[in-house]
């Protein structure tokens, strides 16, 4: 992020930065911070990850991230191990998608959980109430 904040933003306004992962989110923001943002003259861009780590969390709650999304990994966890049984107890693994990964030989059969999008209006209940974190962990 510090190299493209160098080459391309020196005289451009970032609007938004859609990272892949709660992870680079955390250094984007860093980055963003060492150049500036953040402040009352040059406000926060729109930053977004994924996997609801949680530092984001907490960066969510500061008004520095903006949006995480959530796949709980106890649903994940539990899908997983339901498939592997199956494999090896000679059974065929549940499937809810045939049509979603075509890798240019066929369409890989899948189960895909629901990703919940999370942001400061609604991490307490998701998150909080869902019991993935305690109130604790978030301060």
């Amino acid at each position: 992020m510090d190299n493209i904040l160098s080459a391309h933003y020196t005289d451009k306004h970032v609007d938004a930065v859609l990272s892949p992962y709660d992870g680079l989110s955390i250094g984007i923001l860093s980055s963003l911070k060492g150049v500036g943002y953040g402040t009352a003259d040059l406000p926060m861009p729109v930053v977004t990850g994924q996997d609801c780590e949680v530092q984001s969390i907490k960066s969510i709650i500061a008004h520095e991230q903006r949006s995480s999304i959530y796949k709980d990994t106890r649903e994940l966890a539990k899908v997983a191990a339901s498939m592997v049984d199956a494999l090896v107890t000679g059974g065929k693994p549940e499937i809810n998608d045939t049509k979603t990964y075509n890798n240019g030989v066929k369409v890989v059969p899948s189960y895909l959980l629901n990703p919940v999008p999370v942001d400061i209006s609604n991490y307490k209940a998701v998150l909080i109430d869902g019991g993935y974190y305690t109130a604790d962990q978030l301060k």
